[in-house]
């Protein structure tokens, strides 16, 4: 230990749903946890606001009650590119619900499970060291930790950089929510809605409140042909799909403007080197990103949560345990994802997609349950100490 530094057992950075439940698991088993969240407040993010039932039975097991939070029920998804549409019931009830009010409610699960959390804690960099990781946070103090969990999402920290040579990341994330003309809002009820359209596509479905939640990826090279505008970007959009543009007439925006986010690196999936020190322990987005149209990522980052923690209380540092673990869980997924991402990027590719959706919905139903995590992988998660 280095003389002046604080030591912890167990440093956590990043309070979003992967941070949040590694820390109630490991809190739950009586071991001391720091979390430390770099927003100070509640707020929303980019993505993540579709809950499949596999995430769902994580957020059963910590405690956290979707129907008292306001979530929506979802039943069914349609793909929908220029005016074809195909529909098919999802293979489970899905919920919605906004990272602004689910992330806030883990963070209350973790701080009531016993961990401690500092909001407003942003770390500038990590490196190993005698002991285990040294923190270096942005008040300009730092702490030490035997073991440390990477649980940033999509940003990545000095001395912990992700390796993400063979991912495509020409893709921009953009979110925001609105609030649909009654006979619109009604419509949507009770389904995700997959708009196609060349150079990306967008998710539309309804949070809590009855508000819509709009996610859409778009190529930098199609942001650039807008103009690089929100505005202009919608109304490409809308001019590319007749049910999309009657979909948001009429709609305002809840949130001043868009949040957005760059660089995505869809289809990763850490690999760690021998030479990688133990003790490092990545979650969510800084251990796999799959494609946002499958809907499952918040399942991926709760069950990293789950897999981290146990292997922890297992095995100690031996971080590189758990990397093999969790690898074998999500590498066949998000291969499968990964292909049919690539292949809806083009405007060739996205009618044949939604065409062979619409003539087969088992089809479309099939694709909805191979972008899943498996059940036993799941059943491991939950009966795991």
């Amino acid at each position: 230990m280095t003389p002046g530094k604080p030591m912890e057992e167990v440093a956590i950075v990043g309070g979003g749903p992967a941070g949040s439940s590694a820390a109630c698991l490991l809190a739950r088993a009586g071991r001391p946890v720091l979390l430390m969240e770099r927003s100070a407040e509640s707020h929303h993010k980019v993505c993540g606001e579709f809950l499949s039932v596999e995430a769902q039975d994580y957020l059963a097991h910590l405690g956290i009650d979707l129907d008292r939070l306001g979530a929506s029920a979802i039943s069914s998804v349609r793909i929908i590119c220029n005016r074809t549409i195909a529909e098919a019931a999802l293979p489970f009830r899905a919920r919605g619900l906004s990272r602004k009010s689910l992330d806030e409610a883990l963070l209350n699960a973790a701080a009531s499970s016993g961990a401690r959390i500092e909001r407003g804690a942003t770390v500038r960099s990590i490196a190993p060291d005698r002991a285990g990781w040294s923190v270096d946070r942005s008040s300009g103090d730092q702490l030490q930790a035997h073991a440390l969990f990477l649980a940033t999402g999509k940003h990545d920290l000095r001395g912990g950089k992700r390796v993400t040579a063979r991912t495509r990341d020409d893709m921009i994330g953009f979110k925001t929510h609105l609030a649909l003309a009654p006979a619109q809002r009604s419509a949507l009820d009770g389904a995700v809605e997959i708009v196609l359209f060349p150079g990306g596509y967008a998710g539309l479905q309804i949070v809590e409140g009855g508000i819509a939640n709009l996610c859409l990826l778009v190529s930098r090279e199609c942001f650039d042909g807008v103009g690089k505008r929100w505005d202009k970007l919608l109304e490409f959009i809308c001019d590319s799909s007749s049910p999309m543009a009657s979909r948001l007439d009429g709609a305002a925006p809840v949130t001043p403007r868009p949040l957005a986010i760059f660089g995505i690196p869809y289809g990763f999936i850490h690999t760690p080197l021998p030479s990688e020190p133990e003790g490092l322990f990545r979650l969510g987005d800084q251990l796999a990103v799959t494609p946002s149209f499958t809907g499952d990522g918040m399942s991926i980052a709760l069950h990293s949560g789950f897999i981290s923690a146990s292997a922890f209380l297992r095995h100690g540092r031996e971080s590189s345990i758990y990397h093999r673990e969790i690898r074998s869980h999500v590498r066949a997924q998000i291969r499968i994802a990964s292909l049919i991402h690539d292949a809806g990027r083009w405007p060739r590719g996205q009618q044949k997609l939604v065409t062979i959706f619409q003539t087969w919905p088992g089809v479309l139903r099939s694709v909805a349950a191979l972008t899943r995590l498996r059940s036993g992988a799941i059943h491991r998660a939950l009966v795991a100490p």
